[in-house]
């Protein structure tokens, strides 16, 4: 039997009562949570609910009745749609304060492990055009917030480069101005748009996989040098040239260059060559003394500023003297791994992604540390007996995992380890309770510093000091 269709129906006059998971806030129907789309703790509203699962209702705000001291008029025109910056309507000092909650409940609802107060969280300096990294898709088939609109335009006002709306592929929000990556990012990316427009090159198309324009990507650094990657169906030089040449005039700051060529149904270009047309084939990037320099497939940061902030804790909880063997896991292109590398006898790193050891190996030669080493592979695997008789058994272990965590198995090989301290830096605090909780036999958590990398998002990092417990 078919079930029936779900009715929409409205509550009227629910207070928001917290900051809830991917941006979204909570309020209270009987024994169900509603979890409510771009409200603000304090809101008194009406609500649409316009979907459920289990003890979950999902809605949005039909109605004000009375908002938040903590709400603000979000400044960016693409608010609501883009899917971005969900928290842009709350003040940024109450972004901070459910940043922390969250961390808070994380470690007492997940974790159930004793740890101390939490340090105050560390805000980001830049609150606007703090990132270092831009993508953006072009279309043939701009998002609309009215389809009313589509029948009054020509077929190169249908065309869009943008951000991918939240949860279709397909989609794709013509961007007129993102605040996120300081100028001339928004210049680069229109210009280059206009331009196809005017020389009518084909956009791509999701579902037919047809079009000329694909995507753009954009990279600054904070030494002021910038990177412009445009990706191309095809190999036309006739097209690519003159508008990779319009590029190079018009903006004399663009010190790489760069397109790629993908034809593939996807648009993963990690298996593809970059192709240099003007500059160098990276970008140099500086934290602290150390340099970096960032290719065009390169992961790094995206807020160098706050990236030297949460190292420079990390090195501060390690409290290294300049004696110890540290192993970093889960090195990435060796940024942490660099950064202390200097107070450290020795540093080993280990990743998962072969191209990210091959760029941390490259950047330790520019930077000329003789005492750092580096491998590629699976954690689990890689972090052995083998390993550890070659470089020793480490006295700290730092660990900056992705979302996921850390694998059980890895989490068995440190405690077999049992390094004298842990600093384990996360952007998920419900993955990193979950795993100190697995090492809280043998580790007091002495410290928890939560970091905001990102502002008017609901995304937090975190960093927690494990020091091994002495046995009387």
């Amino acid at each position: 039997m078919r079930k029936s269709k779900f009715q929409s129906y409205i509550i009227e006059n629910i207070p928001i009562t917290n900051a809830g998971s991917d941006g979204k806030s909570i309020a209270r129907q009987g024994d169900k949570v509603v979890l409510v789309d771009y409200a603000v703790p304090g809101d008194i509203v009406d609500i649409k609910v316009t979907s459920t699962k289990k003890k979950v209702n999902f809605g949005k705000v039909e109605k004000m009745i009375q908002p938040s001291v903590n709400r603000v008029i979000p400044f960016c025109s693409h608010f609501g749609i883009c899917g971005g910056c969900k928290w842009q309507q709350m003040s940024y000092p109450a972004q901070l304060q459910y940043k922390n909650q969250q961390v808070l409940d994380s470690f007492e609802r997940i974790g159930k492990f004793p740890f101390p107060t939490l340090m105050p969280i560390l805000g980001s300096p830049l609150t606007q055009g703090y990132r270092n990294k831009l993508e953006y898709s072009f279309t043939d088939r701009k998002w609309l917030d009215q389809l009313s609109d589509k029948e009054l335009m020509n077929e190169s006002e249908h065309k869009g480069l943008g951000f991918h709306i939240p949860g279709r592929f397909d989609k794709v929000l013509d961007i007129n101005h993102c605040f996120h990556q300081p100028e001339p990012s928004n210049a680069i990316r229109l210009a280059i748009k206009d331009f196809a427009i005017v020389h009518n090159y084909s956009f791509h198309n999701a579902h037919s996989q047809d079009g000329f324009m694909r995507n753009v990507l954009i990279r600054n650094s904070s030494l002021g040098e910038w990177m412009v990657v445009v990706v191309f169906k095809e190999n036309d030089q006739q097209k690519i040239e003159p508008l990779m040449s319009h590029l190079h005039n018009l903006f004399p700051q663009i010190t790489s260059l760069l397109y790629i060529i993908n034809g593939k149904m996807n648009d993963t270009i990690y298996d593809l060559p970059v192709q240099v047309f003007y500059g160098k084939d990276f970008l140099v990037e500086q934290l602290g003394n150390t340099i970096f320099h960032i290719g065009a497939k390169s992961f790094f940061q995206t807020n160098s500023v706050q990236t030297i902030n949460l190292y420079t804790i990390a090195l501060d909880f390690a409290q290294l003297t300049g004696v110890e063997n540290v192993y970093d896991l889960y090195t990435g292109v060796g940024t942490i791994a660099l950064f202390v590398a200097t107070k450290a006898k020795q540093v080993v790193g280990i990743e998962y992604v072969e191209q990210a050891i091959v760029d941390a190996k490259h950047n330790a030669l520019i930077n000329e540390n003789l005492n750092t080493h580096f491998y590629a592979g699976d954690m689990k695997d890689v972090l052995n007996d083998d390993l550890l008789n070659k470089h020793g058994i480490p006295d700290v272990i730092i660990t900056d995992p992705p979302r996921a965590g850390m694998d059980e198995k890895v989490i068995q090989k440190i405690m077999e380890i049992a390094p004298l301290k842990i600093v384990y830096v996360s952007c998920n605090p419900a993955t990193q309770a979950r795993d100190i909780a697995l090492m809280i036999d043998k580790y007091d958590v002495s410290k928890v510093q939560p970091v905001d990398m990102f502002p008017h998002t609901h995304h937090v990092e975190n960093v927690a000091l494990l020091t091994l417990r002495k046995i009387n």
